[in-house]
């Protein structure tokens, strides 16, 4: 599935550049050298961030 239609980048694009210390939409498409155009993909990827950050946490409980 596409996050970012402008710069096609599929979730597990996104998951890579999360689990490579992704930690803003910035980071993300600085990881894959890119920029975002439109900026819809944005919440998405702040969701997926902060679900990596919540199950991350809960595993180191």
């Amino acid at each position: 599935m596409y996050i970012c239609n402008c710069n096609g980048l599929r979730q597990r694009d996104v998951a890579r550049a999360i689990e490579s210390g992704a930690a803003r939409p910035r980071d993300v498409f600085a990881h894959h050298q890119c920029s975002a155009q439109c900026a819809k993909c944005v919440c998405e990827m702040r969701q997926m961030i902060q679900e990596t950050r919540d199950s991350w946490a809960m595993a180191a409980e």
